[in-house]
């Protein structure tokens, strides 16, 4: 056992539990690229400016949850915490928007980091996959990517979990719509924190998790009841688009998210079998954020999927996803000359796209055998002295036991052959 442990909060992603990651990303990201968005790849670590100005100033993740340091020029950093401020930033610095092509479609995975209470489904560094459409103003693409979440959830087998919607409305709506709220929040027996962020964004109060707050939100005015007709109409042509295409939803007019910098579609979908921690993504449309972070006026929408907790809720629901075989034939030499030539077999055996590995540091029979069937392959290769003088190699079916004599200038084509006729696990 090593002296170090993963840092409180942390976890290592492992085999065989990295595979259903893996899948999970995949299952994000597939859809994406058939619509046209790009990969992108940002610091782990920016600005810290960049996210008090683009995340909010009084969101948690800015006041209690970054991950900050100071280098050795003196320059302020932050473990990012979020990626949509990222991918924008690096679109602005790059150039994309000037290209002549709007919008910039792009999509990004990797680590975050927020220093929180760790606890189920909530983690100190976790994994997200994100898309982001940058540039154009159009409840089409609002739409586009509620679908392409909705539909990656859906083809990992995922089925009990709901999707919430709302409008926050715009710089023309929003601010008699916050005076209002405001003045409702001061009459609110809130504590000084709560009451400091009621003068930052008073909508953050509304997204207060709290039971002893909630009670008091009953009968505060939404930003639903406010919209101006221009948000009314786009919000409803959202609501349209998934009616279409068969997406069910729910309105909730108190959905905010934990973010600043959201205006008119926000959405987010949660599912009940993870308990407190029940949101597995969201997103919505970020009109002003280009402006707050120092660019041109860019209107955007995107949204950000958590992995760990998409496995989680796979787990919930009993969904066992159908993983490709990490092996499907393993090698076993008997000395080294069988080692030289099972080697060249299964390289070959690679480069033709099976999934092969094996018996390596010269383990005898028996223990080779264990390794193949832990392995979880379908086939073992047994190459021995007397088989290589005559020219062959024992391909055994391991779950059967079943064993045949085969060429060695033929087996890879066997093999290729059995596999293609065996159904995939």
């Amino acid at each position: 056992m090593s002296t170090f442990k993963a840092p409180k909060g942390t976890y290592d992603l492992i085999p065989p539990r990295s595979a259903e990651y893996l899948a999970v990303r995949e299952a994000f990201a597939a859809p994406l690229r058939r619509a046209g968005y790009g990969y992108v790849e940002t610091p782990g670590f920016e600005n810290v400016e960049l996210f008090a100005r683009g995340v909010g100033e009084s969101t948690d993740i800015v006041t209690k949850e970054m991950y900050t340091l100071t280098t050795k020029g003196g320059d302020e950093l932050a473990l990012r915490p979020e990626g949509t401020a990222s991918v924008l930033r690096g679109a602005l610095e790059n150039n994309l928007h000037k290209a002549g092509n709007l919008p910039v479609k792009l999509w990004y995975s990797g680590s975050y980091y927020r220093y929180e209470r760790p606890q189920k489904g909530r983690y100190r560094h976790f994994s997200q996959v994100g898309a982001e459409a940058i540039g154009t103003e159009d409840p089409y693409l609002d739409a586009e990517l509620i679908i392409l979440a909705r539909d990656s959830y859906r083809s990992l087998g995922l089925r009990n979990f709901r999707i919430l919607l709302n409008s926050l409305g715009d710089a023309n709506c929003r601010p008699a719509y916050r005076a209002l709220l405001q003045e409702h929040l001061r009459g609110l027996d809130l504590d000084e924190d709560t009451r400091r962020r009621i003068d930052i964004n008073p909508l953050r109060v509304l997204d207060d998790k709290r039971e002893a707050v909630q009670r008091q939100l009953t009968g505060a005015p939404l930003m639903a009841d406010h919209l101006c007709a221009e948000c009314k109409a786009y919000h409803e042509r959202v609501r349209e688009l998934l009616t279409a295409a068969g997406v069910d939803f729910e309105d909730d007019p108190k959905l905010v998210r934990g973010l600043d910098y959201y205006t008119r579609t926000t959405f987010e979908f949660v599912h009940d079998g993870l308990g407190s921690q029940s949101a597995v993504g969201g997103g919505g449309r970020y009109d002003g954020l280009s402006e707050m972070i120092g660019g041109p006026a860019l209107p955007s929408v995107g949204w950000a999927l958590g992995v760990d907790r998409t496995v989680l809720a796979l787990e919930a629901e009993g969904v066992d996803l159908q993983l490709p075989a990490v092996t499907q034939v393993f090698g076993v030499p008997l000395g080294e000359e069988a080692t030289g030539e099972l080697f060249g077999l299964i390289t070959r055996l690679r480069r033709d796209g099976v999934a092969a590995d094996l018996a390596f540091g010269g383990k005898g029979l028996k223990n080779a055998m264990k390794s193949a069937n832990r392995s979880g392959a379908r086939y073992a290769l047994i190459l021995g002295e007397r088989d290589l003088a005559e020219g062959v190699v024992q391909l055994k079916e391991l779950e059967t036991g079943g064993q045949e004599s085969v060429a060695l200038d033929r087996v890879v084509a066997e093999v290729q052959a059995k596999l293609g006729s065996l159904p995939t696990r």
